[in-house]
């Protein structure tokens, strides 16, 4: 099971720093994971997510990242492609592949803001179809010749898509996915799968059990589970530390999932299933509530060990760390790398 990062780019009230040093130490944090062996750094898209969320243009982060790093691979998780036209995709994601040397992972999803699609002039009800010809598209356009495509959302004739993507055919395609119709979408698509934080782990476990039996491809599928973690050599300061940051991420993640909850939208009905999760938020996220449901894993690095080993046993192979989520200083989620590259991550050699 490899070791990620996850960033969402926070600015938590409690934690005294202005945007531009949460993304100058966002990047000295991914120089130090690339001398330490983490095997790729994500990046969310957002928008509008005061405090949350300021990772608007994750790829312009990542485009930084790559001329600061050398080994470690650089995620989107990811970009939501109703907002945008998928030409503009196939451009950008080229263009980050060539500059960090072909070292991008490739995310897509929905999304799930209603906000972001009113703002973007995108209906939720065409969510499905909007993602999948726009994956068609960037497919065509990967694959290094002219692009025509006719359909119900775009409509165009031998493009000339540039530049092209480093790697062959095409840098690795990944899906965000909440529904259980995502992951057996995702298994026919043969696209890595990137489940998490929205659900608890049993639900999730389920959906991975259905995504692997769906899975007929050659090569073997990819399972990217999101965990807010933090783990320290002395075990009760990770979790005096970890219950203000976490706590405070999964606030804030379920304040912003919650109109989705509330309401049930066109084509994201099974979001409105797990409307019943909204009273973790009415009721008070606690720190023992999200280490039950699986959302959060904390303590020395013994105790980590023990509780992932679960997450590898269902067939995550890519680990996401939401280090501190966001809300921990630099200095820190610095602490907490070395650790888990020094003392978790051997555990987890095959």
């Amino acid at each position: 099971m490899q070791f990620d990062l996850f960033y969402e780019l926070s600015l938590p009230p409690g934690l005294a720093r202005s945007e531009a040093e949460t993304f100058t130490q966002t990047l000295d944090e991914i120089r130090l994971a690339d001398r330490l062996g983490f095997g790729c750094a994500w990046l969310v898209e957002h928008h509008f997510m005061r405090g949350y969320s300021h990772s608007s243009k994750p790829d312009l982060v990542l485009a930084a990242a790559s001329q600061r790093t050398e080994r470690i691979r650089l995620g989107l998780a990811v970009t939501p492609l109703p907002y945008h036209h998928p030409v503009h995709v196939a451009e950008r994601i080229a263009t980050l592949d060539i500059l960090s040397a072909g070292r991008v992972e490739f995310g897509i999803g929905r999304g799930f803001s209603p906000q972001e699609y009113q703002v973007f002039g995108a209906q939720m009800s065409a969510s499905r179809t909007l993602t999948a010809e726009s994956l068609g598209i960037l497919r065509l356009a990967f694959a290094r010749q002219p692009v025509t495509f006719h359909g119900e959302h775009f409509d165009f004739d031998a493009l000339d898509i540039l530049p092209y993507p480093v790697q062959m055919p095409h840098p690795p395609l990944w899906t965000a996915a909440v529904s259980p119709d995502t992951f057996l979408w995702a298994a026919r698509e043969q696209l890595g799968m990137l489940a998490g934080p929205f659900k608890p782990w049993l639900m999730i476990r389920q959906d991975i059990r259905h995504y692997l039996e769906a899975w007929r491809a050659p090569v073997a599928p990819r399972i990217g589970m999101t965990v807010g973690i933090l783990c320290l050599p002395d075990g009760k300061r990770a979790r005096a530390l970890a219950k203000g940051a976490l706590e405070w991420f999964y606030r804030q993640l379920f304040a912003t999932t919650l109109p989705v909850l509330e309401r049930l939208y066109a084509s994201y009905e099974h979001f409105h299933e797990l409307g019943k999760f909204r009273n973790l938020l009415k009721l008070g996220i606690n720190l023992t509530l999200l280490e039950t449901f699986g959302m959060a894993v904390v303590g020395s690095p013994a105790e980590c060990i023990d509780k992932l080993q679960k997450y590898r046993a269902a067939g995550v192979t890519h680990l996401l760390c939401a280090v501190g989520a966001g809300a921990l200083e630099t200095g820190g989620v610095q602490e907490w790398l070395h650790c888990i590259a020094e003392e978790v991550m051997p555990a987890f050699r095959d």
